[in-house]
């Protein structure tokens, strides 16, 4: 599946610049292909629109702002946060009803400044309600760009096999290859997942979970938000509940923006957050080393790729996507051809599953 090639994507939410990174004046970003301009209009909400000025097409991000409006570098012309010109400053030039620039839906949430490209979109952005109790702390970690597919990164999330593999340098071991157990729920856009996995503790991870070395399990609650994001819950016999939520934000087919925080039931004077970011920054390095070099062209039909029963969870995602492309009238688009949902993907495909 090309993500720019199937329009119903830009129907989503997705985070794309932290709210600090604003404080300055304005930055762009690339989302599906889409050149954008982010800045902070008077009230100190951010906004979102075309990084192309409908003069000259200078770029707007190396403008300005002005009283909360987004100044073109070119000719000083000011748009506000609905894409309109509001100002040209040479002398007797009326303002055209055509002079405006397309602006997009945008939001602040968990730090970052979402972005959905529809005027319309079909779900809300995701809502971590651990972040709204007094008993979690969150925790910014980190936000790069990543060579790989969106769904890849999700399909890993829930792949209990690997970590026995990729994660050996953290808290994965060969003693435990497939978790002890594996239960799903669906919902309409979303996938939870519940499993339990044996793992180790280095000697980081034992000062940031105040336990022993050894072997011990992790407790997984696990929550798939359509399309690239996930809330990965890990709870540990002591009581420590570490939420993990990542968003790959799509930038073009083959590169999207790793977008990750954390939230806790410690506190500072607990573990550091200096060593928590270190954990996890070593866990997301492991898996980016691996991830980089798979096709992000991934296919949403079964049989284009091999699996087992780990896969489920990842199968379950592909179906879900395969079901949406299908209520929107589309085709899975990929560098080979189009493939029409009804005849690609049988019932029969998914009996595996």
């Amino acid at each position: 599946m090309l993500v720019t090639k199937q329009p119903v994507l830009r129907r989503f939410w997705y985070p794309v610049i932290p709210i600090g990174e604003l404080q300055d004046g304005p930055r762009s970003f690339t989302l599906l292909e889409h050149p954008l301009v982010l800045w902070l209009d008077a009230d100190r909400k951010p906004r979102a629109a075309e990084d192309r000025c409908c003069h000259r097409s200078a770029k707007l991000s190396l403008g300005k702002v002005v009283g909360g409006n987004i100044a073109c570098p070119y000719h000083g012309w000011q748009f506000d946060g609905k894409g309109r010109c509001v100002v040209v400053p040479q002398k007797d030039c009326a303002i055209s009803p055509n002079y405006q620039v397309n602006a997009y839906s945008c939001a602040e949430r968990y730090g970052y400044a979402w972005v959905c490209l529809a005027d319309d979109p079909l779900v809300g952005i995701p809502d971590i309600e651990e972040t709204r109790d007094p008993e979690f702390r969150s925790i910014q970690e980190f936000y790069e760009t990543w060579k790989c597919a969106g769904l890849r990164v999700m399909e890993n999330e829930f792949d209990l096999a690997h970590p026995a593999f990729v994660h050996q340098g953290t808290f994965g071991t060969e003693e435990h290859t497939t978790p002890d157990s594996l239960e799903f729920t669906e919902e309409e856009w979303k996938l939870h997942v519940r499993g339990v996995l044996g793992v180790v503790n280095p000697e980081l991870q034992q000062q940031n979970l105040k336990m022993d070395a050894g072997e011990t399990v992790r407790t997984l609650d696990m929550t798939w938000f359509m399309p690239f994001t996930v809330k990965l819950r890990i709870n540990y016999p002591n009581g420590l509940s570490h939420i993990i939520v990542n968003t790959m934000t799509p930038i073009d087919d083959s590169t999207s923006q790793m977008v990750q925080f954390c939230v806790r039931n410690d506190t500072e004077a607990d573990t550091a957050t200096a060593d928590v970011v270190a954990f996890d920054r070593a866990v997301t390095l492991e898996d980016k080393r691996i991830l980089e070099t798979t096709d992000y062209d991934v296919p949403l039909s079964p049989n284009r790729e091999q699996h087992m029963f780990t896969d489920k969870p990842g199968l379950i995602m592909r179906k879900k996507l395969v079901a949406l492309l299908k209520a929107h009238g589309e085709v899975e688009q990929t560098r080979e051809t189009e493939f029409p949902i009804n005849e690609r993907v049988r019932l029969e495909d998914w009996r595996a599953s």
